[in-house]
């Protein structure tokens, strides 16, 4: 990883890359800390609880939902409409014959996405205006013209900032190193890291520095060295299906006979399933942070059991992501269209017959690896609210999520940094 980044340094048009996307990051961070006006942000500290979407929301926003400034939404309403337009690329024909027009296509589905995050962004800001005027009174003037005006400024501030946010990951994408709007996330997650180490060491003082705290807290370090270890692996896991290509004669000249494999990651949905299962479970948290019912009625009850520190919320967080893992592979993968490919190539699997046998056998490896990675990433998204439970005074309850996020774009990022290197470094054929 450094000798990657020392190469990438040595190479001018790299280096420059990388200073801007850095600038941009930097530019981000600045943003973070500037506050919306008319809003007290003591209140949006208390809304930020550890059970309802609003405390995820502040860990992908790097404490700027908590902290009351121009960046509080963060990137949820892009990441949002990007996975409603990915969901209905599959479902509505027009936009499946989009993505397969290629470049043209894909900036099309761009423009679409972006409008979509417009429209989200609205609606998550009015709502949140909404919340923070009627149950915590945060907004300083509510009526008259002042509370026309309080009210434009904070629900266009939350909107242009999200937006703001998108153009800056547009802008790492064209001049930077690329992978934009993941940086920007990995840097606001990555940005609570001093408030992580302030956290362990206020645990150990209220312990009064005994040796259980401090040993729960080396614990804790040495598990999350483990986890992003094992991150690594499994995100660079892969089952290889070997394709042998048969030889065939155009004109003159003979194509084919050489033998390659079908590649298949054992985490081929990344940390979509996370992000779906959590923003699910986060629904009822966010109803009752609206609407705070009576936690002794049935309604409060039912709604504060799904808070982040419960086993229920942990054991239905693990199946849901197994769920999600699985129906999101099930739309990236067709293994028919992949048999009708080799079928077409005059590509078949050694030992396989061509046709339905070779999708069949597709399906089956597919569904062993989906299930695989379903339960890693299951294990290490509740394996954190577990730890909570035997160690009350540390909020790790959704630092499994984090560390892939964070672990899945740093790779990411090398990964992009290589190949552009190796782009710049091969010589060709004709040298």
């Amino acid at each position: 990883m450094f000798t990657t980044l020392r190469n990438a340094w040595r190479i001018p048009e790299l280096k420059k890359k990388i200073v801007y996307t850095l600038m941009i990051i930097i530019l981000f961070r600045l943003g973070a800390a500037v506050p919306v006006p008319f809003l007290d942000a003591s209140a949006l500290n208390q809304m930020v609880s550890a059970g309802s979407l609003l405390g995820y929301l502040d860990i992908l926003s790097g404490g700027a939902f908590a902290s009351a400034t121009i960046f509080a939404l963060s990137i949820t309403p892009y990441i949002t409409s990007s996975i409603v337009i990915q969901l209905l690329t599959v479902a509505i024909p027009a936009l499946e014959r989009l993505a397969k027009e290629g470049e043209d296509g894909r900036k099309k589905i761009n423009k679409i996405t972006r409008y979509t995050t417009l429209g989200l962004a609205l609606l998550q800001a009015f709502a949140y205006y909404t919340m923070l005027r009627n149950q915590f009174h945060a907004v300083n003037y509510t009526s008259g013209f002042a509370g026309v005006f309080s009210a434009l400024v904070i629900i266009s501030t939350f909107v242009g900032g999200a937006l703001l946010i998108v153009y800056l990951g547009e802008r790492i994408d064209e001049n930077g190193i690329g992978n934009g709007i993941s940086l920007i996330l990995f840097s606001g997650i990555v940005s609570r890291g001093p408030s992580a180490v302030v956290g362990f060491g206020r645990y150990i003082r209220l312990n009064e520095y005994s040796f259980s705290s401090m040993v729960s807290v080396v614990f804790m370090v040495a598990l999350f060295l483990v986890l992003i270890v094992a991150i690594i692996i499994m995100t660079n896991a892969e089952r290889r299906i070997p394709v042998q290509y048969a030889k065939r004669v155009v004109g003159r000249k003979m194509y084919g006979g050489q033998s390659t494999f079908i590649p298949v990651k054992v985490n081929m949905s990344g940390v979509m399933p996370i992000i779906f299962a959590s923003s699910l479970l986060a629904i009822p948290g966010t109803i009752a942070a609206f609407t705070s019912p009576d936690p002794n009625s049935f309604a409060g009850r039912m709604l504060y059991s799904f808070n982040t520190n419960t086993i229920l919320y942990a054991v239905l967080y693990f199946v849901l992501i197994l769920a999600f893992n699985y129906f999101y592979v099930a739309i990236q993968y067709n293994p028919i269209e992949m048999s009708n490919n080799l079928r077409n190539n005059s590509g078949t699997i050694p030992g396989i017959r061509p046709g339905r046998p070779t999708s069949d056998f597709i399906a089956r490896i597919i569904a062993k690896i989906t299930l695989i990675g379903g339960l890693f990433l299951g294990i290490v998204a509740t394996l954190p609210i577990l730890l909570g439970k035997f160690t009350p005074g540390l909020n790790v309850s959704l630092g499994g999520t984090s560390v892939i996020i964070v672990v899945g774009v740093a790779l990411d990022t090398f990964r992009q940094l290589e190949s552009q290197m190796m782009m710049r470094h091969y010589k060709g054929f004709l040298e």
